[in-house]
């Protein structure tokens, strides 16, 4: 009788919006709605508006779309056969699920748990006159991680809007914080009291696909940043949400610390029934702050010091990198990073700062993903102050960044998380030179404002090492150091490589390609790729001074090409895009061509995507030989070296010359597997005439950047274990004639 709406509440609230003014029985009419609840603090009461939690949970657990999806029990998953290498990718490959289905058969035998994760954030409403929202969602650890991160599957439920208020009328701050702390606790303890019942005697649920189960709901997760954190904790500011280790100790790695004892937090909950005071002393002791009854307090096997989960965006973005940007410039001077920030070639995955990364405000979470890409490549030749040596440093840098790339992998194992130990490890072992640095700028100072006068004396320093690089580079002869060379493993990425339909320009001259993309030894590399693939029925290879021969007698019978500027290539969770565009005029400006670097055994330093005509292919290959749809001119890197840099981690890389002349090559756009990013080898200070559009001619030696995606930093990691040697392409020196 209410259509179209849902319920009778749902009816009675828009009624009271739409027919009620703001007379003094206003308030009263909404409160006698069946449905809307209130909570009294301190004598003043607020409203909290919720879904019943059973139902919701109901519907997600019945929704058709989730049916063949679910999981109703704990699994072990193992690596190998022997079954010693654990593998952890979901909630029920974890080991709380295990104990907690113990916990409950010795309760109720035979019940199936469902792992209840609520998330909160209090939001600005910008379009409201800078009010306040604070929800509280639901959902469930049963449905895969994957289809949970996905907003547009609908996996999340709004489950409650709790009262947002600053107590202005409450003068002393410290009452006013742990009023609002026991607003929070008792709302929440309204929102999710069904979840006691539920959980202890269970409910039935029909999942979708129509098999009835007897579900037990149990609080599993809390998802919040710190603020949110230690508000569901009650653990005050500094201090670990999760375990016992002194907020002093933060920063170390050699204090022993455990996980918070929940049975003597509850012992301390319950000294309120002896009294204020009592109370108030026994929370001190146990580390929390004296709420009153948290929500978490008598919901049955949960442990709320186990439910906190990892926030990578507030705490490793916006904490560990916020943090590590300030120790940066302090050390190498803001003005020689933004330079290089500037310089770096571009790339699908890389946002290029034009002004610099030094100077940036409220940085965002995405804007210090894209600075972790690179930041450690920028600052390999940077020069420390008085000969410091840079080792420590650059091995610091490069555990942070090591740690946070590993701590975002989609699934860990048994191995992967000792590499995460080994990460963090890693940066404590070198962190002693940022400490030393900012001793350095304490001791300059009277000790008297010291942050005004430690600013004035890294600024000063920062100028007076900025042109010592300068004259130093001057005095060289403003050249880079000779290129490595080594011996390359073999990259494993696997990727689908999707072309588009029609050509990005349907006939480009020879000439064109060779002025305007780089092209410049493409006629002789397409006259060695034909013919070495018209010979390949031959008894005996043919060498390379045959090939060339052979090479010189053949005529294309076309003028021009179609040519593509763009390969996608899709993975499993990642979309990556290589780019191989033409020069370009931007007024009076010209843009030099785009290319982003490609991976296979070797990486090009240019790259011309084309296709033959049809008509010409019988008239150039064998009618036995398939001729592939799409083909890449490509002039070479080095190989990658066997092993890595000892003291950054990356991979060195220098055009591959014969002659003085680059080698280049026609090869299979089926060979292209992964896009990559190199980062210029700057030296102790960037050459001025450098910029972002020509560093890849301009530079001859560069760094693999290792951190451009978690995909790249996985092979990084691996290569670091060693790779079978790889046979170098068929490459022929082309530039002599």
């Amino acid at each position: 009788m209410y259509y179209p709406f849902t319920s009778k509440t749902e009816w009675e609230v828009v009624k009271w919006v739409k027919l009620h003014g703001s007379s003094s029985t206003t308030f009263l009419d909404l409160l006698s709605i069946d449905g809307v609840k209130q909570v009294v603090i301190t004598g003043e009461a607020f409203d909290v508006y919720y879904h019943d939690i059973i139902k919701c949970v109901k519907s997600l657990y019945s929704d058709l779309d989730f049916a063949r999806y679910l999981t109703f029990a704990p699994e072990w998953h193992y690596t190998d056969e022997d079954q010693t290498v654990c593998l952890f990718h979901d909630m029920h490959t974890g080991k709380w699920w295990w104990e907690m289905q113990k916990k409950l058969d010795e309760h109720c035998p035979g019940g199936t748990i469902v792992l209840i994760i609520i998330s909160s954030d209090k939001t600005q409403v910008t379009m409201f006159c800078n009010k306040t929202a604070y929800p509280i969602y639901l959902t469930i650890g049963n449905i895969p991680k994957e289809i949970r991160h996905k907003p547009s599957c609908g996996t999340h439920i709004l489950l409650a809007y709790l009262p947002t208020t600053c107590l202005e009328h409450m003068t002393n701050k410290a009452s006013c914080c742990r009023t609002i702390a026991n607003l929070y606790h008792a709302c929440l303890c309204r929102v999710l009291a069904l979840l006691k019942p539920a959980g202890l005697d269970g409910v039935l649920m029909h999942s979708g696909d129509g098999a009835l189960h007897c579900c037990h709901l149990l609080f599993t997760s809390f998802v919040g940043d710190y603020p949110e954190q230690l508000l569901a904790t009650g653990i005050k500011f500094r201090e670990c949400p999760k375990c016992d280790v002194k907020a002093k100790d933060t920063g170390s790695n050699m204090v022993p610390f455990h996980l918070r004892k929940l049975g003597e937090v509850l012992d301390a909950l319950a000294a309120l029934d002896h009294g204020n005071l009592a109370f108030v002393c026994a929370c001190a002791t146990a580390g929390v702050r004296p709420i009153i009854h948290p929500f978490w307090e008598d919901l049955p096997f949960a442990n709320i010091f186990w439910a906190i989960t990892p926030d990578v965006l507030h705490q490793l973005y916006q904490g560990l990198i916020k943090h590590l940007l300030g120790w940066l410039s302090a050390a190498f001077g803001a003005a020689e990073i933004d330079t290089c920030c500037r310089w770096l070639p571009p790339n699908h995955h890389i946002h290029i700062f034009t002004k610099g990364i030094t100077c940036l405000s409220h940085v965002s979470g995405a804007e210090h993903a894209q600075i972790c890409c690179f930041i450690l490549g920028i600052i390999i030749d940077i020069s420390l102050p008085d000969n410091l040596d840079v080792s420590h440093l650059l091995r610091s840098v490069q555990g942070l960044l090591d740690f946070l790339y590993l701590a975002q992998y989609p699934c860990h194992s048994s191995e992967t998380l000792h590499s995460l130990d080994e990460a963090l490890d890693l940066f404590h072992e070198n962190k002693e030179i940022f400490i030393q640095l900012a001793k350095d700028a304490y001791c300059a100072t009277n000790h008297k404002d010291e942050f005004i006068q430690m600013t004035c004396w890294l600024e000063q320093k920062e100028k007076i090492l900025w042109h010592l690089k300068y004259v130093t580079w001057c005095l060289a002869g403003g050249h880079q150091s000779e290129p490595y060379h080594s011996h390359p493993p073999d990259m494993t990425f696997r990727h689908e490589l999707v072309m588009t339909r029609h050509p990005s320009a349907k006939a480009v001259s020879i000439q064109k390609l060779v002025e305007d993309y780089g092209a410049t030894h493409f006629h002789e590399a397409l006259t060695c790729y034909i013919t070495r693939h018209s010979q390949s029925g031959h008894p005996e290879p043919l060498q390379d001074q045959a090939l060339e021969n052979l090479a010189g007698n053949i005529h294309f019978p076309f003028q021009s090409l179609p040519v593509f500027h763009k390969i996608k290539c899709k993975g499993h969770v990642t979309l990556d895009s290589v780019h191989a565009k033409p020069q370009q005029r931007s007024g009076s400006r010209l843009v030099a061509h785009r290319c982003h670097l490609v991976a296979n055994n070797y990486l090009p330093t240019r790259l011309a995507i084309f296709a033959l005509p049809p008509k010409s292919i019988p008239l150039l290959f064998p009618p036995t030989f398939d001729i592939p749809p799409h083909l890449a001119y490509i002039e070479w890197f080095t190989p990658f070296p066997s092993t890595p840099d000892r003291n950054n981690g990356l991979y060195k890389l220098s055009r591959s010359m014969r002659s003085s002349d680059r080698v280049a090559s026609v090869e299979l756009v089926g060979d292209i597997e992964h896009s990559v990013h190199l980062i210029p080898r700057f030296g102790d200070i960037a050459p001025q005439e450098w910029t972002s559009e020509t560093v890849l001619d301009d530079c001859n030696t560069f760094w693999l950047n290792s951190y451009i995606d978690r995909h790249i930093n996985n092979f990084a990691n691996l290569a670091q274990e060693g790779f079978p040697d790889v046979q170098q392409p068929r490459a022929l020196q082309l530039g002599a004639r």
